[in-house]
């Protein structure tokens, strides 16, 4: 099934050249930052500028949001490319439940009270500019005698949707605007984003396609981007600190599956399968990574699962990241023009992050949103590092500091 998406070849466009870093920019050796960055974490690491999710959507206020049992209204924002809501009023009997679905109806979500309560009121997104919501009255009620009387229906009071063509726009020159100001800022290391829609590398390396698939687009409170893949055979994923940390914002969490272009030259995207976070698991600043577990479990399973690999990294060893960069269908990059070799590859083994040799460096090209992405050796095509950090070179933390923290969840 195909849907309406945002897909480019990054690779060959060259789109993206230059834009704002997946992570707090690094100074390069030497060289002190211009300002000295406020850090929410308690750790002074100079030149470190706070990392944070990538802001990728737009929230609308909703006035006379009330739909009545058994009637429906429509929810439209021409040019989005994804519309969730949310309720401020659920006066719902036994057995009613609401609808949420696309213009289309073949993406719909069905929700009692408790189900939406789980999740701070919010509905699961759906793809495109329109999000149709009924309320289905349950069999007991069938004139609708006692709903009247009671006031029974639900309000809506905001809408979380994604960016127009012309925000996503207006968003990229302000960050070319931004990098003018602070040219070391970038994560795009060389003169042009060398990565490319995952669906390119379906037949030239499946290897590295297939590991691509339990790479996921995250949606945090319904405005904000991340990127985080399923870890392991079980009921795990793993993300970035800085993306978020409780088990509040997981519930207000999406996961998306399959969010790729259908074609290696773009086009539509294929369909994803949603779910939602469920339980934090563990968190921890300094190595930067959030566990979380989903809800739906089920559901995501097909698309597979990345293997961590519990050694140092070497220098030079080639990599490859699959992620989704501002949000956008998953991407590969494994191409790195500044090397001899012509491949991504690890540049200091023992690089500084939040604490002393905590990370691993490359000049991959990132982008913001890519927080959370799976760093790839080839040698044994297992996680090697978690992205985090922009700044050219850009870094990931190290698998085998998280494992050793880690092992008894996973």
């Amino acid at each position: 099934m195909l849907v309406a998406g945002v897909c480019a070849l990054l690779g060959i466009t060259g789109a993206g050249v230059a834009m704002a870093s997946s992570g707090p920019a690094q100074p390069p050796p030497g060289r002190a930052p211009a300002t000295a960055p406020q850090l929410r974490l308690h750790h002074d690491i100079s030149g470190l500028q706070e990392p944070g999710a990538e802001p990728a959507g737009v929230l609308e206020s909703v006035t006379a949001g009330a739909i009545e049992r058994a009637a429906s209204r429509t929810f439209q924002y021409p040019g989005a490319d994804y519309v969730k809501v949310h309720f401020s009023r659920l006066a719902l009997g036994s057995g009613d439940k609401v609808v949420v679905s696309d213009a289309q109806g073949t993406e719909h979500y069905e929700y009692t009270s408790k189900d939406l309560g789980d999740s701070d009121n919010w509905s699961m997104s759906v793809s495109g500019d329109r999000a149709v919501v009924r309320v289905v009255k349950g069999h007991d009620d069938v004139f609708g005698i006692r709903s009247r009387l009671a006031s029974m229906g639900v309000t809506i009071d905001r809408v979380a949707r994604g960016q127009t063509a012309t925000e996503r726009a207006r968003a990229d020159a302000d960050r070319k605007a931004a990098l003018a100001a602070a040219p070391h800022e970038e994560s795009i290391c060389g003169r042009t984003n060398e990565a490319e829609n995952a669906a390119c590398y379906k037949s030239s390396d499946p290897v590295a396609y297939a590991n691509s698939k339990p790479v996921a687009r995250i949606l945090i409170n319904g405005v904000e981007l991340c990127t985080a893949w399923r870890v392991g055979t079980q009921n795990r994923m793993l993300t970035n600190h800085h993306c978020f940390t409780t088990t509040r914002e997981a519930r207000n969490t999406e996961v998306w599956f399959n969010y790729e272009c259908a074609r290696c030259d773009g086009g539509a995207t294929l369909r994803p399968v949603k779910v939602m976070g469920d339980q934090v698991l563990a968190t921890d600043d300094i190595l930067d990574y959030t566990l979380f577990s989903v809800r739906n479990f089920a559901q995501i399973q097909q698309f597979g699962y990345l293997e961590i690999d519990d050694r140092a990294p070497v220098r030079g060893e080639e990599l490859y990241i699959p992620q989704h960069p501002r949000g956008a269908p998953t991407v590969i990059t494994s191409e790195d023009s500044t090397e001899r070799s012509g491949n991504c590859a690890v540049d200091d083994p023992a690089y500084d992050g939040y604490a002393s040799n905590t990370d691993m460096s490359y000049f991959c090209d990132t982008d913001g949103g890519s927080s959370g992405s799976p760093v790839i050796s080839r040698r044994t095509n297992k996680v090697i590092a978690l992205h985090h950090f922009g700044g050219c070179p850009n870094s990931g933390v190290r698998i085998d500091r998280i494992a050793a923290q880690l092992r008894r969840l996973m």
